[in-house]
């Protein structure tokens, strides 16, 4: 990205730096009649004063993040399983056409339901941590994502009984807590 500098940018009102797009085709182009067109905020642009104090995403942008996350990797990951159990199923007389298509068969078939379920647990997740952290008054802290996960893990293996429902609770609370405290950690020590 080429930068115009100019000796009177600190005498211009607005804030941010010029844009020239036109840098390698014009170099001896004057930055002064290009100035309004191409001058780039140096800030986040809100429409309201409001969203820019906030320093979270909206219940809407979780729940598509979420969801669209776990569904895709989902399908991602059943669909390599899926392409290695196609692999696998392969006979000594089979044609190229049959082998090609028990793979696809095979690979869409579980990335398909991975894909699924992953998206599942990603809408059951957005919804309660957003649930949590609209009943605890707006507190935006580690424990809406503990209890986002314990309660997604119950209420996902909620149709195989409450034992289940229990266990599958307390690892989806452990396993929220554990990426809750890397993401903390990777903060904290890692230098981006």
């Amino acid at each position: 990205m080429a930068t115009l500098h100019d000796d009177n940018d600190a005498a211009t009102p607005s804030s941010g730096h010029l844009y020239n797009p036109y840098a390698d085709l014009y170099p001896n182009l004057d930055a002064r009649s290009i100035q309004g067109i191409y001058r780039l905020p140096d800030a986040p642009e809100f429409l309201f004063t409001e969203e820019a104090a906030v320093q979270r995403r909206s219940f809407g942008d979780n729940l598509t993040f979420f969801t669209g996350c776990g569904y895709l990797g989902g399908a991602l990951f059943g669909g390599i399983r899926g392409t290695a159990e196609g692999l696998r199923s392969w006979e000594a007389g089979d044609s190229a056409k049959l082998r090609a298509n028990r793979v696809l068969n095979a690979a869409g078939s579980r990335g398909r339901s991975a894909g699924n379920a992953l998206g599942i647990v990603g809408l059951l997740y957005s919804g309660i941590e957003g649930a949590a952290y609209h009943y605890r008054g707006g507190v935006d802290d580690p424990w809406n994502a503990v209890a986002a996960g314990l309660g997604t893990g119950a209420l996902y293996k909620a149709a195989a009984g409450p034992r289940t429902a229990a266990i599958a609770g307390a690892v989806g609370g452990i396993a929220a807590a554990a990426l809750t405290a890397s993401r903390h950690v990777a903060k904290r020590y890692v230098p981006i």
